[in-house]
């Protein structure tokens, strides 16, 4: 029997005399035993609008409120009754219950709509900041431009809509482009398309503000524009546009299907503040790759050569900057072969006063004036007199110290002509391991009007050889207490050592030696160029039968 069908409510279970709670700002319900309103407040009246003494609370309240009731009246009197909470209409209540002593049960009902919309709202955007804390901190964990367009949809496909594109300013007539689906696999292309098929790509591809989602009609979306993969209709489209350092950095084109509310105007800004994120990252990946590459170019010419064997010469050099962070630095080396084996090879080896990237922008002008100076490398003397005048008429101040070497085989012999410009005179290791100093001293260049140097005439006899280095070797601190330099003494011994080795193999020794001296100490540059007259070894036979030997 339903509450309609029983018997009426009864009055005389309610509180007696009408307490205040009747005047009280809250809807407020007395429900006896059986369900039946014995009382209401006006505020209850509003609410439920047939609510009045005599109804049933099942007829005019919500299921929830009932159901609540009796399972209150079912656990008796002395439970713990406990406050429930349930929509009505557009709001949402919370109902407080008070067991009063002949069963009835008084209900205080408290409108919480605002007070969960806001706690809605926090918990939104509590979620968004999180969202976007978590995307700065992965787009900015790698500078490269693929990766940051892989996370990019990622996790746009992943948390903003059901798929992600991303779009880069056209590369000639092709633009570079990146999707996902549902936050899986990115997929990268490269072709050519019309941004202007996409209301709004165009423009945020050139960095104008975004149109709004309502303007943009799914249906008209090219095939490019929808990743594989995507299933079903596509229901919703936000164009955001990817602002960078100066110049946009492309456009996001976030999708979602048909079967999903559309992007309303909070998600269209939140795009936006994500895509803003986005964009900062790509366009610091784009710059440091962009600058990667100039660097990379520009220290192709920085570098020291890879030197080898030239018209029968061996030829090794060894480089290590003062910072281990540092590629280039103010020592440098160079060999040009010449025209035939009959001309002379010119290898030169400096050292520029200074570390670091501005000492290394110095030695490649002085690299480049020589190269242009090798015509004139018969007369050492007027190839550094040019060259001192072109550091003097610089608008850098730093001085440089060279030595030039003129290297040419005859017969099993190699003549060298040494010139040392300020720079410490080579060091020349015969095939019995004694060890002597070029005569060779000279000026520096870049400081005087006028250079002087002389020129020192070696011949080195097959297995010897003439060591170029720069005072970053002699004057390595190290050692024990790390405050002794290394010292020409053990520069000479060292090479004593190496007396018949090839030239890579002087180089090695030398180096090895002198960064044990140093350890983890700071140092100057250090550079090293080795010249070697090969031996002359030659196949002979013992007998006809047994293997041969090789003899000098």
């Amino acid at each position: 029997m339903t509450a309609s069908e029983g018997a009426a409510p009864q009055p005389g279970l309610a509180l007696s005399p009408a307490p205040s709670w009747t005047q009280a700002p809250y809807p407020v319900l007395v429900v006896d035993t059986g369900g039946g309103i014995v009382r209401a407040n006006p505020a209850a009246a509003a609410l439920f609008s047939d609510a009045s003494c005599g109804a049933w609370l099942e007829d005019v309240a919500p299921s929830w409120l009932a159901d609540a009731h009796r399972r209150i009246v079912s656990q008796g009197h002395g439970a713990v009754a406990r406050s429930v909470r349930g929509r009505h209409r557009d709001l949402t209540l919370e109902a407080h219950p008070t067991p009063g002593a002949d069963g009835a049960v008084v209900w205080w009902l408290v409108d919480d709509t605002e007070r969960l919309t806001a706690e809605s709202a926090l918990r939104s955007e509590q979620e968004r900041t999180a969202f976007l804390s978590e995307a700065s901190t992965r787009l900015l964990a790698s500078l490269n431009v693929q990766r940051c367009m892989e996370v990019t949809v990622a996790l746009a496909a992943e948390r903003l809509a059901d798929a992600a594109l991303i779009v880069t300013p056209p590369t000639g007539r092709r633009h570079a482009f990146a999707s996902s689906v549902d936050g899986g696999t990115v997929a990268h292309g490269f072709a050519r398309l019309d941004p202007s098929s996409v209301p709004g790509l165009s423009e945020a591809l050139q960095g104008f503000p975004p149109v709004p989602s309502r303007w943009i009609d799914p249906a008209t979306l090219p095939d490019w524009a929808v990743p594989e993969g995507f299933e079903g209709p596509v229901g919703s489209v936000v164009v955001s546009p990817l602002p960078g350092h100066g110049v946009p950095a492309g456009a996001l084109v976030l999708l979602r299907r048909g079967d999903r509310t559309a992007f309303d105007a909070s998600e269209e800004v939140f795009a936006r503040l994500f895509a803003a994120r986005a964009g900062a990252a790509l366009s610091a990946a784009r710059l440091y790759t962009e600058q990667a590459d100039i660097t990379a170019t520009l220290m192709a010419d920085l570098l020291p050569p890879v030197l080898h064997h030239v018209h029968g010469v061996e030829f090794a050099g060894g480089y290590r900057a003062s910072r281990e962070t540092d590629r280039v630095g103010g020592d440098f080396y160079d060999v040009h072969p010449g025209a035939d084996p009959s001309r002379e090879t010119l290898a030169v080896l400096g050292d520029v006063c200074g570390k670091g990237l501005d000492a290394a922008v110095l030695t490649g002008k002085i690299r480049n004036t020589l190269q242009a100076l090798l015509p004139m490398a018969d007369d050492h003397q007027n190839m550094l007199r040019l060259l001192n005048g072109a550091l003097l008429n610089s608008h850098h101040t730093r001085f440089a110290t060279l030595v030039l070497a003129s290297v040419v085989r005859r017969g099993g012999r190699v003549g060298l002509r040494l010139t040392s410009a300020g720079h410490p005179p080579p060091l020349i290791v015969r095939h019995n391991g004694t060890v002597e100093q070029a005569d060779t001293h000279g000026t520096l260049i870049g400081a005087l009007s006028e250079v002087r140097a002389d020129t020192a005439h070696i011949d080195l006899a097959p297995g010897e050889t003439c060591l170029l280095f720069t005072d970053g070797i002699t004057e390595a601190r190290g050692g024990p207490l790390g405050d002794v330099i290394f010292g020409e003494a053990r520069l000479r011994t060292a090479l004593a050592d190496c007396a018949g080795m090839p030239a890579e193999a002087v180089v090695e020794r030398i180096q090895m030696l002198a960064g044990e001296w140093v350890g983890g100490n700071r140092h100057d540059d250090m550079a090293l160029v080795a010249i070697t007259a090969p031996p002359n070894a030659h196949l002979t036979a013992v007998d006809g039968h047994t293997a041969g030997r090789y003899t000098a």
